[in-house]
């Protein structure tokens, strides 16, 4: 007998709870909304407002990294996520709702795992456009430490090339 999802989003973030449920059932949301399938390239993309356990969930069941380019967080700290298909253009915010009532640890996560989605999350169009494909940028040599970075995040000071941990921010206030 094969894993569940659910066990296999456990297993891969190394603990359930109730954050880790809430971005296990954001993407059952979109799946069921919006027919999306696990993402072997860009063709789904995930913006996510948080970095909390849910996003773990996300990655696994979706396919969205960091690394690939098609999870972006956007830290507005909101239990959020918004999911674009790439190949037809559907988009959709999940929102989670606030929760009623007093629940302990275990019963905030069974709630959450066995409730309707629309009972749990708020849908809408997200407010922003679906974020360009993954760029693959020039690496510059910083002039200061010696290690490289993508060209733009790098910064002129002093008329040198400096990478952002070396560049010292200035500001006169506002």
């Amino acid at each position: 007998m094969g894993k569940t999802d659910w066990q296999k989003a456990v297993e891969f973030h190394g603990h359930s709870c109730p954050g880790l449920a809430i971005g296990f059932k954001a993407v059952k949301a979109a799946q069921e909304k919006m027919g999306i399938a696990f993402s072997s390239d860009e063709e789904v993309v995930c913006v996510t407002e948080n970095d909390a356990c849910g996003v773990d969930a996300i990655q696994l069941l979706t396919g969205c990294s960091i690394g690939k380019g098609n999870l972006i967080y956007r830290g507005t700290g909101k239990m959020a996520f918004s999911f674009f298909n790439r190949k037809n253009g559907e988009s959709l915010r999940v929102i989670i709702k606030p929760f009623k009532g007093e629940m302990d640890r275990e019963e905030r996560q069974e709630y959450i795992l066995n409730s309707p989605v629309d009972e749990i999350f708020d849908f809408m169009k997200p407010t922003f456009r679906l974020p360009e494909t993954a760029r693959i940028f020039t690496s510059v040599v910083c002039e200061s430490c010696g290690e490289s970075a993508p060209e733009h995040k790098m910064r002129l000071q002093d008329g040198k090339k400096v990478c952002l941990d070396c560049f010292k921010e200035y500001s006169r206030g506002w």
